[in-house]
């Protein structure tokens, strides 16, 4: 209102543009009345809503301002024609320039969207003879008369339009509040989000308070023409109903306009003007600027790193719903549908190939400005049961999911697209051809060899999936797809130099054949350095090798230099997200040799690559494991302060690997520094908040530290019955290949129990254990400080209980035993 103000005093025409329902009306009264020497001679209401023939806007206009005693103020349509036949419209406006021409006063034209033009021509012609005259008008569409002052109402804001819910629901039902509950306030949130914060709308849905609760008026909104009929009857028909508000707008529409409208209602959170054309047709261009005009879209700039600067159009949820409506009427739903499957298909396609490399940042703001059309697209696609289509648009998402961590999301897509055709690893399997092009390299549709890859492909990138869903990979049947995978690749093939096609070794992983992992690496790696154009490939081999290397503290040497040679073919690419990648694994490789203050160095610059593409879910990972390095390195407090930051900031964002990591790292610390029952909270909350604790060596990692707990408390049978199970999950083939040392770790544990244990009466085979677990350490083994301090305290222990003959009797027998026989102690 203040701003209103101000423009009434520096412009003489100023236009309150808005859709229907924004509350223009009430806006130009209410800053009317506080306008002040603008309009010294008086403020005027001329409600231009009932004249339906152009021609009787002057009369109108010099009815309202009373120059014309013989016809009532807001006189109706009937009695303006008798008055203009009777005088003709030229006298209307000679009579009214004559009343205003000598006064200082202001006229608010309401409501000219219908009679738009003939609005404009008398506004221009008055404000060019009466020097004195200011107007504010109220329009769905600018006047367009030189000079004129533009101002959006756009729909409230959150805040705002609750207070309105609360105001009018309470009026509606006293006692209505709308922050009375959790569940009241996130349904009253819901409710004023998808009605676009228009006020009209929210006043339509306080009044339903009456008879429902919010979270029934919220579930009903996708039906909300019929739902929001309850209006005031003091106000026009066309505002009674939410119905009758848009269907105004309709009528004043053309023929290209409606088309355009309606096909418009396909897209989901918009789109740009390219998009609109191919979806809507060559009447997009034109069209989108008198919808924009009529406000019945809403355009906003964006900036597009690789495209420049452009406009963004998008429709309010309640016309895209009328507009989706009229569109079915139409009947031609599914032409559009399909146009907006290719077109949103093509551009996944053309853009995947730009994640990897200087286009990066900019490729993936687009994916992530067009998610939502993404998405759609892609469930039309699944709908039509078109595998073809599914199939290349899933193949074009996978590494933007991967890049995004998206993996619950893509994991339920790759369900769907896999349905859509059979199962390339049921038995008997085909043995997989040399695929040397990208399934997505061409549009549909795929044949042959490139067809059978790319089904493949999406079982592939279903794997790469499970662990969230790691129970279902389990059961005897997914056990044999395992196998299957497995069996259909040959190393150095070069569909598995990049994903999906590589992701096929966690197969060979998850069966067990830990053997063939080197060679299925170095084979990749060896193809990718004699194939012209396999640059990316090999940075992408070089760091996986890395990450595999570095798990392995005997190969921790080879996993540096992998990652150095990785690091160096990313830089010159220009590819930030393989240089964060290659950062971290020569990180995991210096931790593992007790390099922690270079190792922290690697995962800062890590994450400052990640924070650049947004990669907030990749930043918070990074952060936990640099706050784990700096507590290794002795920076004590620092380590503690970045863990519970990543806690805090990724607390209820779901799927998102680094706050299991953050507590695992903080209970360790708080247990090692006497704060057990804190570090017993964390694990609690863990296991509370996340579901990969499922997951077979994490779980047994989190055993291990409940473990651990337990024997600190003085819980010792507890923890044993822990550590049983920590070491039947450390026999798994992925336990195995991902922390070979953590056997070692729970036999120290077990150790720590025993020698509490019946007053001590088993120290001996809690030697015998530390014996065993000394002995099955990794070559080169740097133990953590959680290691240290469990050993440190199990000899402590077990000296109290035995002297140094029998102590060292125990341990050098224990050292002759294997894993399965000491676990058999516990």
């Amino acid at each position: 209102m203040e701003a209103l103000r101000t423009d009434l005093v520096s412009a003489r025409l100023v236009t309150l543009l808005g859709p229907g329902g924004a509350g223009k009306t009430r806006l130009s009264q209410e800053v009317a009345e506080g306008v002040g020497d603008t309009a010294r001679d008086g403020v005027w209401l001329a409600e231009l809503a009932p004249v339906d023939d152009p021609a009787d806007v002057p009369e109108a206009v010099l009815t309202a301002v009373g120059a014309r005693e013989t016809v009532l103020y807001r006189a109706g349509a009937e009695e303006m024609r008798a008055v203009t036949a009777s005088e003709g419209q030229d006298t209307a406006v000679e009579r009214l320039v004559e009343h205003c021409g000598r006064r200082r006063m202001l006229i608010v034209l309401d409501n000219c969207e219908h009679v738009v033009d003939a609005a404009a021509r008398l506004t221009e012609e008055i404000l060019a003879r009466c020097p004195h005259l200011t107007v504010l008008a109220t329009s769905r569409e600018p006047l367009g008369v030189p000079g004129e002052s533009l101002r959006p109402v756009e729909p409230l804001p959150e805040p705002a339009a609750l207070r309105l819910l609360a105001d009018r629901g309470a009026a509606a039902r006293p006692g209505f509040r709308v922050d009375a509950d959790e569940a009241t306030a996130a349904a009253c949130a819901e409710i004023c989000r998808r009605l676009d914060g228009l006020p009209l709308a929210i006043e339509l849905a306080a009044a339903r308070l009456r008879m429902l609760t919010p979270r029934q008026i919220a579930d009903r909104l996708d039906d909300r023409f019929r739902l929001l009929t309850s209006g005031s009857r003091t106000v026009l028909p066309r505002q009674q109903t939410l119905r009758a508000v848009v269907d105004w707008s309709w009528d004043l529409l053309d023929a290209d306009e409606r088309d355009v409208l309606g096909r418009l209602s396909v897209f989901a959170g918009g789109c740009d003007l390219a998009a609109a054309e191919a979806v809507c047709g060559p009447a997009a261009l034109d069209a989108l600027g008198s919808l924009v005009d009529k406000s019945l879209v809403v355009a906003a700039p964006v900036t597009d790193r690789s495209n420049g600067d452009g406009m963004r159009y998008r429709l309010l949820e309640t016309v895209a719903e009328y507009a989706g409506e009229r569109l079915d009427e139409s009947g031609a739903r599914a032409t559009t549908a399909r146009a907006h499957l290719t077109y949103y298909r093509e551009l996944a396609r053309t853009t995947d190939p730009l994640l990897r490399g200087p286009q990066q940042l900019a490729a993936v703001e687009r994916l992530e400005r067009e998610y939502e059309n993404l998405r759609t697209a892609l469930r039309h696609a699944v709908a039509e049961r078109d595998e073809q289509e599914a199939l290349s648009l899933t193949l074009s998402l996978v590494w933007y999911w991967q890049m995004r961590d998206l993996r619950v999301e893509a994991r339920n897509w790759f369900v769907e697209v896999m349905a859509l055709g059979p199962d390339p690893f049921t038995e008997p399997v085909t043995p997989a051809q040399p695929v040397w092009e990208r399934c997505t390299s061409a549009p549909p549709p795929m044949t042959g060899e490139v067809l059978a890859e790319a089904r493949r492909g999406v079982h592939l990138a279903h794997l790469a999936c499970m662990d969230t869903e790691l129970d279902a990979w389990q059961q005897p049947g997914a056990q044999a797809k395992l196998r299957a995978i497995a069996d259909t690749y040959e190393p150095g093939m070069p569909q598995t130099c990049s994903s999906p096609g590589l992701l096929w070794f966690y197969a060979v992983m998850l069966v067990g054949d830990m053997a063939r992992l080197r060679e299925i690496m170095d084979a990749t790696l060896r193809t990718c350095r004699a194939t012209p154009g396999y640059e990316w490939e090999l940075a992408g081999g070089l760091q996986m090798r890395a990450q595999m290397l570095a798990n392995r503290t005997d190969w921790a040497g080879d996993a540096l230099r992998d990652a150095d040679e990785s690091l160096e073919i990313y830089r010159r690419l220009g590819d930030a997200w393989g240089m964060a990648e290659a950062l971290s694994g020569r990180a995991e490789a210096r931790e593992r040799v007790g390099e922690y203050r270079l190792a922290a160095v690697d995962y800062r610059a890590a994450a400052e690559h990640a924070e650049r593409l947004g990669a907030h879910a990749q930043v918070d990972i990074l952060d936990a494991r640099l706050g784990s390095v700096l507590l290794e390195a002795g920076e004590s407090e620092e380590g503690e302060r970045i863990l519970r930051d990543v806690i805090e900031r990724t607390r209820g964002t779901g799927h998102n690997g680094a706050m299991p990591a953050a507590r695992l790292f903080l209970a360790g610390r708080l247990g090692m520094t006497g704060r057990t029952a804190q570090a017993g909270e964390q694990l609690r909350l863990l296991r509370e908040e996340f579901s990969i604790a499922h997951f077979v060596v994490f779980d047994a990692f989190i055993l291990a530290a409940e473990a651990w707990i337990d024997t600190l408390e003085g819980r010792h049978e507890e923890c044993l019955t822990k550590v049983r199970k920590s070491l039947e999950r450390a026999e798994d083939p992925l336990s195995t290949a991902i922390a070979p040392h953590m056997r070692s770790a729970y036999l120290t544990i077990a150790a720590m129990a025993m020698a509490r244990l019946d007053g001590g009466r088993q120290a001996a085979d809690g030697a015998r254990c530390l014996g065993a677990a000394d002995a099955v350490l990794p070559p080169g083994h740097v133990a953590s400080g959680m290691e240290r301090d469990a050993r440190e305290r199990a000899v402590e222990r077990i000296r109290e209980a035995l002297d140094d003959e029998a102590y060292d009797a125990a341990y050098a027998e224990g050292g002759r035993l294997s894993v399965k026989e000491a676990a058999a102690l516990v």
